[in-house]
């Protein structure tokens, strides 16, 4: 492993724009960044990737001092499909000379800063990387048998400064999630003098937060846990004045046993993806405490600081009630929150006042409708008029478009085709390397085809790769052994 070869301060190689690129990226996040780092080496790809944002952020809001990631380092953005790449977590540790810091540390799982600050370090010395452009739409030219890829550059202010198009064979959309806020909450959020934030954007609201009077936090998963003990503990014994609130019945444990875990593998994956839709439907929603739930070492130091509290009598200003929604909210005055709550269990309902309210409710995937609706009439949906999505992570559009081995691929946005492992972190690099091995039609990266103990059908699917030796051509199909 050496130190990564061509800093991100080098200018763009000139070309001719008319020409068409081999895929251009749209968002740079870490699904996107692992692709772009995968592909780094393939001499044979033309690349590029456009982001609105002027740098690489992660979850700015959410880094929070002590927070670590849910899964092992080795799930950085190349690893698990080449752990020879530069750009490893280990090779940026070996860079700034912190790798025997690290290896007594003895810590599997790292700051979720720290994991942020690596992913900087690829995107700022990774080429092909394009800060400050926002994609306004995508459309198909059928006269040319490309994709068409609208622009805009930002200067400086996030203003307009020029227009630009990229013409491509292939596109992959990687433009992440969204905070999602309640419905009963949304007109507050915006209502000046009412501190109403959602926990991305907890740290810039912090010192707020912390001298405000009382503080509810409204969510039941690993968002909303470490909001709260990071409030728990910066408040004064016996005045902490917080609430905490979720829908879930108890603020419950994550599922983070070994063969639990086995559900963020290639192998379920293609499971999953081989189901029908209904049942697809319906096994996502059983699934929460796969990704909904909280790690078990923050609801410990919980437990811990709230008993730390109790060693001089009494009991802290801490309520923390689960099973419960917001049915209403509204403002007294102007300085305070009223939220109308029912308890799902007794059926009761209730009022609390508090000055300041997180939205610890989580994310949601980013439309697609907005950039992609030049490319509708080629879009096949589902029953619900979700985008189809096949096993190779290609949407799945007209005859009259993939027959010329053109694609749109898509990262983050597919788990009612390919379930709850979609954002995790550890399938990231696998996804890039089968998007990359699909588009060269050839094993770029060679991928396991077992990767877990458990067998998730009476008939388990294994891949089975064909195809010709042309880029972006239609390969690989997954096959179903029998008895």
């Amino acid at each position: 492993m050496t130190t990564p070869p061509h800093p991100n301060t080098h200018p763009p190689t000139p070309r001719d724009t008319d020409t068409p690129r081999d895929l251009v990226g749209i968002g740079i996040g870490p699904c996107n960044l692992s692709l772009a780092a995968l592909a780094h080496p393939l001499a044979e790809l033309d690349t590029v990737f456009y982001e609105q944002r002027p740098r690489f952020d992660w979850h700015p809001g959410l880094l929070i001092d002590g927070a670590r990631i849910q899964v092992p380092f080795l799930a950085d953005l190349v690893t698990l499909a080449d752990p020879t790449s530069p750009w490893t977590f280990l090779n940026y540790l070996k860079t700034h000379h912190r790798l025997y810091p690290f290896y007594f540390a003895e810590r599997f799982h790292i700051q979720r800063a720290e994991y942020d600050t690596y992913c900087r370090w690829v995107a700022d010395n990774l080429p092909g990387l394009h800060f400050r452009h926002h994609a306004d739409a995508v459309r198909w030219n059928p006269e040319r048998d490309v994709f068409e890829v609208d622009f805009t550059q930002l200067d400086t202010d996030g203003e307009a400064e020029a227009l630009g198009r990229t013409y491509t064979r292939n596109i992959v959309l990687g433009i992440g999630t969204e905070p999602h806020v309640p419905d009963a909450l949304r007109p507050l959020v915006d209502a000046p003098g009412v501190p109403v934030v959602h926990a991305t954007d907890y740290l810039a609201h912090r010192d707020t937060l912390l001298t405000a009077g009382h503080v509810t936090v409204v969510g039941s998963g690993q968002s909303g846990a470490e909001v709260f003990l990071d409030l728990l503990r910066h408040r004064p014994t016996g005045r902490e004045q917080l609430h905490w609130i979720g829908r879930t019945e108890a603020f419950a444990p994550m599922e983070y046993s070994k063969l639990g875990l086995e559900h963020f593998t290639p192998d379920y994956t293609r499971y999953f993806h081989a189901l029908p839709e209904n049942t697809r439907d319906r096994v996502v929603g059983a699934q929460w405490q796969l990704h909904k739930g909280i790690d078990a070492d923050t609801l410990a130091a919980i437990h811990d600081e709230l008993y730390r509290r109790t060693l001089h009598g009494g009991w802290p200003d801490a309520v923390l009630t689960p099973g419960v929604r917001v049915r209403t909210a509204g403002r007294i005055a102007t300085t305070k929150i009223e939220l109308h709550l029912e308890h799902i269990q007794q059926n009761t309902r209730s009022r609390l006042t508090t000055d300041a309210v997180v939205l610890a409710t989580g994310h949601r995937e980013r439309p697609l409708e907005p950039l992609l609706a030049g490319l509708d009439p080629y879009i096949r949906r589902d029953h619900s008029e979700r985008p189809r999505i096949d096993e190779h992570f290609r949407l799945v559009l007209d005859p009259s478009v993939t027959a010329t081995g053109c694609n749109v691929y898509l990262q983050n946005a597919e788990r009612h085709t390919h379930g709850v492992g979609a954002p995790d972190l550890g399938l990231a690099a696998w996804r890039s390397a089968t998007i990359l091995n699909t588009l060269t039609a050839k094993e770029t990266y060679p991928l396991p085809t077992r990767t877990a103990f458990t067998t998730f059908g009476l008939q388990p699917t294994v891949p089975r790769q064909t195809g010709s030796p042309t880029i972006g051509a239609q390969r690989g199909t997954f096959v179903r052994l029998k008895d």
